[in-house]
C-alpha cells in the first residue's frame, strides 16, 4: 500500500512540464474562478473520502435524505468505532484454516488502523451517492450480466490464484480500487490532483498513481481495436462543466463486472472555492438494466500527494501465490 507518512512526494514524468500549473491560484477566493485563458479553473488537490455509502441501504427505502441528527449520528458512530478499533488489543493471526475467511477465501487485508476512509457524510446528507435511479441503487444486472457474473465467481472460487492473472487489477497495480475511472470512496490514498492546461486536463488519483491525460482539442477517439486500462478519455466543456467521455476498456478490466464496450461520462463543476462537484453516469447495456449516476462532491485539501509506489510484479504478489501453492500442497496431502 501507499502509506501517507513517507515524505516523499510522487513524481510522474510526463507531468513535470505541467508541475507549475498543478495549483489555483492562492489568491481565488470566490466560485466560479477561471484561468487566466479563461477556462473554469479545476487545479489543485481534491479529497474524495467520505462515509456516504455509494448505494443506499434497503432498510432506508425512498428515504433520500438523512436529516441533519442522523446525519451527525452517522458522523459519530464512525468516530467512536475508529477509536474503539484503535485501542482494542492487538490480535495474532493464527493458522490459514482457522481463519474466518471471505467469500473469495482470503482472510482479508489490513486493519483500521491502515484506513483512511473520513468522518464525513456528503454535505447535501444524501443516503447514498447514487442519485439515478432514484432509489439510489446500482440498477439490477441483465440476464447476461448476472451469467457473467455468476461464472466468475464460480471461477475465482476454483482458481483464487493459478497465476497473477487470476487476481485482480488493484493486486496487480494496474489500478486503484477507488481510482476507477470512475473515482469511488474507500479505503485510503483517496486523493485527486488535476493539472490542466488550455488543451488538456490531467488527472493523477493518488492511488496507484493512475493518470488520465484529457485531450480537449476535439479529436476523434482511438479506434475500437485499441483497449486502454482507464479507457479513452475525451473532455469538452459545457458552459462551466467539464465533461470527460471515456470508452475503449480494457475487457480485462472487470470494473463492478462491466463489459468492455461500457461507457463512463463524468463531469466535474467548481462549486466553490473548496468544493468540486464530481458526478459520473455508467451506461453499459450488456450488464445492468439502465444506466445509473452517483455524484461526489470532492474537497479541496493542502495534504500534498505522496509517491504510491505500486508496480505490476510486487513482492506482495510472490506472497499471493505462494500462499496459494502451500494450500494446494496441504490440499493434496489431506486424506
Amino acid at each position: 500500500m501507499g502509506y501517507r507518512a513517507v515524505a516523499t512526494v510522487g513524481a510522474v514524468a510526463v507531468l513535470v512540464t505541467l508541475v507549475a500549473l498543478g495549483a489555483a491560484p492562492a489568491a481565488a477566493q470566490t466560485a466560479g474562478i477561471r484561468t487566466v485563458w479563461g477556462q473554469p479553473d479545476l487545479r489543485g488537490i481534491w479529497d474524495f473520502r467520505t462515509i456516504t455509502p455509494l448505494e443506499r441501504s434497503d432498510e432506508l427505502g425512498d428515504q433520500a435524505f438523512f436529516t441533519e441528527e442522523e446525519a451527525a449520528n452517522l458522523e459519530q458512530e464512525v468516530v467512536d468505532r475508529n477509536l474503539r478499533l484503535l485501542n482494542r488489543p492487538a490480535e495474532r493471526t493464527v493458522a490459514s484454516d482457522q481463519v474466518d475467511r471471505r467469500d473469495d477465501g482470503t482472510p482479508g487485508f489490513y486493519n483500521n488502523f491502515w484506513l483512511d476512509r473520513g468522518t464525513r457524510a456528503v454535505g447535501t446528507r444524501r443516503t447514498s451517492l447514487i442519485i439515478d435511479p432514484p432509489n439510489g441503487q446500482i440498477p439490477a444486472l441483465t440476464a447476461s450480466g448476472q451469467q457473467r457474473a455468476d461464472a466468475r465467481q464460480a471461477y475465482r472460487r476454483e482458481h483464487p490464484a493459478d497465476s497473477w492473472l487470476d487476481r485482480g487489477t488493484s493486486d496487480r497495480c494496474l489500478l486503484g480500487f477507488n481510482a476507477g475511472p470512475p473515482l469511488n470512496p474507500g479505503g485510503y490514498n483517496q486523493n485527486l490532483q488535476i493539472f490542466q492546461t488550455p488543451d488538456h486536463i490531467v488527472l493523477l488519483t493518488e492511488m496507484v498513481h493512475t493518470v488520465r491525460v484529457v485531450p480537449l482539442d476535439g479529436r476523434p477517439p482511438l479506434s475500437d481495436d485499441i483497449r486502454q486500462w482507464s479507457g479513452d478519455a475525451r473532455g469538452h466543456w459545457e458552459g462551466a462543466t467539464l465533461v470527460v467521455e471515456t470508452s475503449n476498456f480494457n475487457d480485462e478490466r472487470r470494473w463492478r463486472n462491466a463489459t468492455a464496450g461500457v461507457t463512463l461520462v463524468e463531469r466535474f463543476t467548481r462549486v466553490d472555492v473548496d468544493t468540486l462537484e464530481y458526478e459520473y453516469t455508467v451506461t453499459d447495456p450488456e450488464t445492468w438494466t439502465s444506466p445509473w449516476t452517483a455524484s461526489i462532491p470532492l474537497q479541496r485539501t493542502d495534504v500534498p500527494m505522496y509517491e504510491y509506489a505500486c508496480h505490476e510484479g510486487n513482492h506482495s504478489m510472490d506472497g499471493i501465490l505462494a500462499g496459494q501453492r502451500a494450500e494446494d500442497k496441504a490440499a493434496a496431502a489431506r486424506p
